[in-house]
């Protein structure tokens, strides 16, 4: 998480395989507890079930999904509103991918981290993060 500053706010765990991004939130932020009520979160398609996780408690912003070609639409394609809200969306969304970006510059990150100590990991990914918000701080 991140803001639109770019200042990394919060770093989930390594996870090993490939595991949707929406179960991943769920193990992280209960959905019962008020995390993030009165909020605007702006997510991309991996989380695609929050909205019904959260309701009403967040302002959930997520891009149209293209509709599945069919006989009876056999080339689907979004309208021009729902791709002008995708590209309003992206460019939010984009501070949080440079955020990401920033922190592997720290090449710590970039690289196979060999062992197996979880606490390792963790601390590379937290001082990656720490000093990324410390070059956006200056």
């Amino acid at each position: 998480m991140s803001t639109l500053e770019r200042q990394i706010l919060f770093v989930g765990g390594v996870v090993a395989g490939s595991v949707h991004d929406d179960a991943l939130m769920k193990q992280l932020f209960d959905p019962a507890l008020p995390w993030f009520d009165g909020a605007d979160v702006w997510l991309d398609l991996g989380f695609f079930g929050a909205t019904a996780d959260d309701g009403n408690k967040a302002r959930i912003h997520l891009p149209h999904k293209k509709p599945r070609a069919s006989k009876n639409n056999p080339h689907a394609a979004l309208t021009d509103q729902p791709i002008r809200e995708n590209k309003k969306q992206a460019r939010t969304r984009i501070s949080v991918e440079h955020s990401i970006g920033g922190m592997k510059t720290f090449h710590c990150l970039m690289h196979r981290i060999r062992n197996r100590l979880d606490i390792f990991i963790y601390g590379f990914f937290g001082l990656a993060a720490g000093l990324w918000n410390l070059k956006m701080s200056l």
